[in-house]
């Protein structure tokens, strides 16, 4: 089957490629196969069954009053909601409600298996191969965000717990800890909040790799900007992009001050291995538990684009301003600094921007 020829692929529907859609839209370009199809057409394929990115997938006890990070797409802003419901619930319908609303008509489900050069030409088209066919694209603008990269640290005997592991990404709710001993790994907000709200049903033990850098500053704009800033500089070198916690240290959250106000707060130091009834600490004792709760974050989904090579020896992608320095084609966004809600949708313009432009170039 012949690769359909489009100007843009957006690969994933989250807030970062339903953000480059919209800029895509307002500078038109039609989605494939509106009018104009070919030299103005986009197409926004995602691996989802329904709207919602990653929201769709979080656990089920993450109220809108607690979440982390919401921040409206471009265009339109989220409704009203109530505090107590589900973000699972509000946010997808919000991004259902958006694709609607600027006829951005996603593909789905659709599977990115890979991403490679049609040719040696520089100017050329980036095949994108999916399940269902191949596209032929001027541009790829990537927008697969992490959630389907949960991270899973490995440590001697993890194969031998008789307990029940799971990270962040298939945990559903606390009650069903209820009355168990849960080891939570992990320094990030996830773990803390999870900490927090599973304590109220178990035992919880908390650990970490390294003692929390706990800052009574209000995490501002001067502390993102400086955050963004370390993350900018590590993608742009190739190294893997890092956490934003990594950066800046530990902000305090409502979530943490209650944990501590409940005496619950208490890091110890990461085990040194995995036994069948829990796991060992540096002393030498042995700390029983019936769950082990791995809050260590995700990575970047881009493992479908290892066909162009753009992996360094450090193991990231060299990009900058959201665009591969190796493969100017092809914009990560949602990537590295762009991983939060703000920053994606920022990606999403600047991507929408930077294509124009070159476009502009190639035409004069």
């Amino acid at each position: 089957m012949r690769a359909v020829p489009v100007e843009v692929v957006v690969i994933g529907a989250g807030q970062a490629g339903l953000s480059a859609a919209y800029h895509l839209r307002r500078r038109g370009f039609t989605p494939w196969p509106g009018e104009g199809a070919g030299a103005e057409s986009f197409v926004v394929l995602d691996a989802d069954t329904e709207p919602g990115g990653a929201w769709q997938h979080r656990w089920a006890s993450l109220r809108m009053a607690t979440v982390n990070g919401i921040h409206e797409l471009p265009g339109f802003p989220v409704p009203p909601a109530d505090p107590a419901a589900s973000s699972r619930d509000v946010l997808p319908a919000y991004f259902r409600a958006y694709e609607d609303e600027f006829d951005l008509q996603v593909r789905r489900p659709v599977k990115v298996t890979g991403v490679a050069r049609e040719d040696d030409d520089p100017e050329g088209r980036l095949l994108v191969r999916t399940d269902q066919g191949e596209w032929a694209a001027r541009f790829v603008i990537n927008a697969t965000g992490t959630w389907t990269r949960p991270f899973w640290p490995y440590y001697p005997g993890q194969s031998s717990f008789r307990g029940r592991q799971l990270h962040v990404a298939d945990y559903v709710s606390a009650d069903e800890f209820a009355g168990q001993r849960v080891v939570i790994v992990g320094a990030g907000i996830s773990a803390v909040q999870l900490l927090d709200e599973i304590s109220h049903v178990a035992e919880t033990f908390w650990v970490t790799r390294r003692e929390p850098d706990w800052s009574d500053e209000a995490f501002d704009i001067p502390a993102r900007v400086a955050a963004i800033a370390g993350v900018e500089d590590r993608v742009r070198r190739g190294l893997p992009p890092g956490s934003v916690i990594s950066v800046t240290g530990m902000h305090w959250t409502p979530w943490a001050r209650a944990a501590q106000a409940r005496g619950v707060l208490v890091r110890h130091p990461m085990f040194t291995a995995i036994e069948p009834d829990g796991v060992r600490m540096p002393d030498g004792t042995l700390v029983e538990a019936d769950v082990i709760l791995w809050a260590t974050g995700f990575r970047p989904a881009v493992d479908h684009l290892a066909p162009l090579k753009l992996r360094t020896k450090d193991g990231g992608i060299r990009v900058a301003d959201g665009r591969a320095l190796d493969e100017p084609r092809l914009f990560l966004i949602g990537y590295g600094p762009s991983q939060s809600t703000v920053g994606a949708n920022r990606a999403g313009r600047a991507a929408v921007r930077a294509i124009v432009a070159d476009r502009a170039r190639v035409a004069a």
